[in-house]
C-alpha cells in the first residue's frame, strides 16, 4: 500500500503541474496557452503571404502538439475570433449567436503581418526539441506587447483557476507608454459583444465587474437588445427571458431574434405593460445583466502568481525595453560584421590579393598568402581576419571581382555607419525609442481594433427582491403533512416570493425558518405559518400551552422570536415537555380542566394546603442562546398557608375542579382537558 500511495502522490503532483503550466493558464511572457504558442508557431513557420486551409495548420501543429486536432481546431477557431494575429476567410462561427465555425476543410487563415512585429524574432526566441524530439517549438514569444490583457483567459486548473479580462488594444498600448514615461494610469475590460460595463469594483483586475445588454427602449411597447454582456450569447439570452416568462417573472407578448451582423433582439410587451415596468425585471432574472469574478492568474517564472493589470503593464514595459535592446544589440552585431566583410572585399579587391594565391599548391598556403596580404591594412580592419574570412574571400565570383563598383561600395558602407550611428543612439535613449516603436505599432492597427465597443457606465444595482411580486401561493395539505408553494392540494397559508423566509411551527412545538420551500414535510397539525423577516415577527406574540409529563402541572408561556439561525429547529417549551397549544393571537381564552380523585385530594389535603397562582415573569433564552424570548408563566403548586379550608376544598374538588384562565374576557374558544 506504501508503494501504490508513493505512486499515487508523485503522478498526481506531475499531473497537477501539468495541467497548472501546460494547458489551463497563460504565461505572463507572451500571454498564450500552449496549445495558442504552438499554433502561431505553425503559422510563422508555414507563412508565404497565401492563405492556408485550417485542416492544414491543425494537421502541421499536431506533430508540436501532443493532443487530438478538435482541440487544436477549437482554439485556433477562438484565437482567430480575436481578430489581432490571424486573417480569416470563411465561416468562422457568430459569437453573437454562437454559432459554431464550419468545418476545418472549408475556412482557411494566415498571420497578420503585425504578428512578426509584436511577437517573431527568431535570433532572440528560445527553442526546444517537440514532445517527440522530431523539430523544434518556441519555449516562450517575446511579446513586445502584453498579450496577456489584449487577448484574455479563462481556465480551470488543478486547484486553481484563472478569469482575465479582456482589455482594448489601444488603452493598453497607452497604459504602457504612460508606464514608460512613469505616468499614472487605469485599464477597464473591453468585450468584443459590447454593452455596458461596470468597473467600481474591478480592483485592477482582482475583483469583479457587472456587465448588462445594451437596450434601445424608445418604445414604450417593445424592448430591443443591440448588444450583448460578456460571456453570453443571443440563444442564451433569449432563453433566459423565456425562461423568466415562463416563471411569471417577466411580462412578455413575444420575443424574435434578428441578429446577423449586430446583435437585434425584439421583445413586445403585452398589453397594459410598458417598458418600465418590465427593464428591471429583465436585469434581475434573466442573462442582460451578468456579474463577473475576475481572477489575473498566470504562469511568471515557471510559477502559477496572481498579479494586478498595473503589474503586468509594469512587467511589459521593462520586457518591451528588454526586448528592444536585445534586437539594437543584436543588429548592430550583424551590422559589425557586414562592415567587417564590406572592408575585407575592398581591400582584397583593390590591393588585388587574390593574384597572390594563384601559384599556391595548397590550401593552407592560400590562407596563409591572404592572411599575410592583410597585414599592412590592420588598422583599418575592425577585428583580426579569420578563417572564416579567408573562406568568404575565396568564394566571390570572378565577375563580381572584375564589375567591382567601388563608388557603390563606399555609399554601403557609409549607410552601415549611419545606421550603427543611429542605433547607438537609440540604445541610449530605449525609453524614448520604446514609446516611439509603440506609436508605430498603434499606426499599423486598424481603426476598428482599437475602438473601445464596451460602455463603461455606473450601473445601479436591481434589488431582486424589490422587484419580485410577491404571488406565489404557499400551501399547506393537511392530510399528507406537505407544505409548500409546490404542494397541488391543501390550504393556502401565504402569498411567497423565492427570497421570502417562512416561520412553521409543528404539531410537536418544534419551530423552524427556511427560504420559500417547493415541498416540505413538516406533519399533520401545523399550528402557524407566517413570514419571518423582522418587521413581521414583531408583531406576533405566541401562547404555548404545555404539559409537565411527571407531575401533570400545566404551564403557560407567551413569548415572542427576536433571532434565529436558517434551517435550524427550535422547541418552544422546555425539554421533555407536552405541548399542548399554540396560539398566534393575542386576544383569546381557553379553559384548563383538572379532574382529581376524592381520595388523593383529601390525602393531600389533609398534607398541606392548596393555594391559588402564583406569577412569575423572567427573561428566558432557548434553544442554546440563539433564539430569545420573552415569557410569562402561570404555575399551579401547594402553599402551607390554608390549613382551615382545606378539608372543605379537598370535598369541594371531588367532582370537579375547573381553573379558568381570560386575559381578555372574550367567550370561551379552547377548552384543553388534563385527566
Amino acid at each position: 500500500m506504501a508503494y501504490v500511495k508513493n505512486l499515487f502522490d508523485q503522478n498526481f503532483i506531475q499531473y497537477a503541474s501539468y495541467v497548472i503550466r501546460d494547458r489551463a493558464i497563460p504565461e505572463l511572457v507572451d500571454g498564450l496557452k500552449p496549445v495558442q504558442r504552438r499554433i502561431l508557431h505553425t503559422l510563422l513557420e508555414i507563412d508565404d503571404g497565401r492563405m492556408h486551409k485550417v485542416a492544414g495548420v491543425v494537421g502541421d501543429c499536431m506533430k508540436i502538439h501532443p493532443h487530438g486536432d478538435s482541440s487544436i481546431g477549437t482554439a485556433l477557431v477562438n484565437l482567430a475570433n480575436k481578430e489581432l494575429f490571424i486573417e480569416k476567410q470563411g465561416n468562422f462561427g457568430n459569437m453573437y449567436t454562437g454559432d459554431s465555425a464550419s468545418a476545418a476543410r472549408y475556412i482557411e487563415c494566415r498571420l497578420k503581418p503585425i504578428a512578426k512585429d509584436i511577437i517573431h524574432n527568431p535570433k532572440i526566441t528560445q527553442y526546444v526539441p517537440s514532445y517527440d524530439g522530431r523539430t523544434k517549438e518556441p519555449v516562450v514569444f517575446r511579446a513586445k506587447l502584453p498579450l496577456v490583457l489584449i487577448l484574455g483567459a479563462e481556465g480551470i486548473a488543478v486547484g486553481m483557476s484563472t478569469q482575465i479580462m479582456s482589455h482594448n488594444v489601444h488603452e493598453v498600448i497607452e497604459a504602457e507608454k504612460a508606464c514608460l514615461r512613469g505616468e499614472s494610469f487605469q485599464l477597464f475590460p473591453d468585450f468584443a459583444t459590447g454593452g455596458l460595463i461596470d468597473c467600481s469594483e474591478y480592483k485592477d483586475g482582482l475583483g469583479k465587474i457587472v456587465t448588462r445588454a445594451k437596450m434601445d427602449t424608445s418604445d414604450d411597447k417593445k424592448i430591443v437588445i443591440t448588444e450583448l454582456p460578456y460571456g453570453s450569447n443571443t440563444e442564451a439570452l433569449m432563453d433566459s427571458i423565456e425562461k423568466a416568462a415562463r416563471n411569471g417573472k417577466v411580462k412578455i407578448a413575444s420575443i424574435n431574434d434578428y441578429t446577423s451582423k449586430s446583435v437585434n433582439i425584439e421583445i413586445k410587451l403585452p398589453r397594459g405593460v410598458y417598458v418600465k415596468d418590465v427593464v428591471d425585471s429583465l436585469y434581475a432574472f434573466t442573462d442582460c445583466e451578468k456579474t463577473i469574478y475576475c481572477n489575473l492568474l498566470v504562469i511568471k517564472d515557471n510559477m502559477p502568481v496572481q498579479m494586478t493589470a498595473t503589474q503586468v503593464i509594469e512587467y511589459h514595459s521593462k520586457q518591451l525595453i528588454g526586448v528592444l535592446k536585445d534586437e539594437l544589440e543584436l543588429e548592430k552585431a550583424e551590422l559589425m560584421d557586414k562592415l567587417h566583410l564590406r572592408t575585407l572585399e575592398r581591400i582584397f579587391i583593390e590591393e588585388r590579393i587574390y593574384k597572390k594565391i594563384e601559384l599556391m599548391k595548397t590550401e593552407e598556403a592560400v590562407i596563409k598568402a591572404v592572411k599575410d596580404g592583410f597585414k599592412p591594412f590592420a588598422a583599418e580592419l575592425l577585428r583580426p581576419i579569420t578563417d572564416e574570412d579567408v573562406d568568404h574571400l575565396l568564394k566571390i565570383p570572378i565577375r563580381r571581382i572584375s564589375l567591382y563598383d567601388m563608388s557603390k561600395n563606399k555609399e554601403e558602407v557609409k549607410a552601415i555607419n549611419n545606421r550603427i550611428k543611429e542605433i547607438n543612439r537609440l540604445l541610449k535613449h530605449l525609453v524614448e525609442y520604446a514609446i516611439s516603436w509603440l506609436d508605430g505599432i498603434e499606426k499599423k492597427l486598424a481603426s476598428d481594433e482599437t475602438k473601445r465597443r464596451t460602455k463603461i457606465t455606473n450601473i445601479r444595482t436591481v434589488d431582486v427582491k424589490a422587484v419580485t411580486k410577491r404571488d406565489m401561493p404557499l400551501k399547506y395539505d393537511e392530510k399528507s403533512g406537505y407544505l409548500g408553494t409546490g404542494v397541488s392540494g391543501g390550504e393556502e397559508k401565504l402569498k411567497v416570493t423565492p427570497y421570502d423566509k417562512v416561520l412553521y411551527v409543528r404539531k410537536s412545538g418544534i419551530f423552524s425558518v427556511s427560504e420559500s420551500p417547493d415541498k416540505i414535510f413538516v406533519g399533520p397539525g401545523l399550528w402557524f405559518c407566517g413570514m419571518a423577516d423582522k418587521e413581521s415577527l414583531s408583531k406576533v406574540l405566541f401562547t404555548i400551552i404545555y404539559r409537565e409529563p411527571e407531575t401533570q402541572y400545566v404551564y403557560i408561556k407567551r413569548c415572542k422570536i427576536a433571532a434565529y439561525i436558517m434551517n435550524r429547529d427550535y422547541f418552544f417549551a422546555p425539554d421533555g415537555m407536552e405541548v399542548l397549544h399554540v396560539d398566534s393571537r393575542k386576544n383569546f381564552t381557553f379553559t384548563l380542566n383538572l379532574r382529581i380523585l376524592f381520595f388523593l385530594l383529601l390525602f393531600l389535603g389533609f398534607q398541606t394546603d392548596l393555594g391559588g397562582f402564583k406569577f412569575q415573569r423572567r427573561q428566558e433564552r432557548i434553544a442554546e442562546g440563539h433564539a430569545e424570548a420573552q415569557t410569562e408563566f402561570i404555575g399551579f403548586f401547594f402553599d402551607d398557608r390554608y390549613g382551615f379550608f382545606q378539608i372543605i376544598f379537598c370535598v369541594f374538588s371531588v367532582l370537579f375542579f375547573s381553573v379558568r384562565y381570560r386575559p381578555t374576557g372574550l367567550p370561551h374558544r379552547n377548552s384543553i382537558d388534563n385527566s
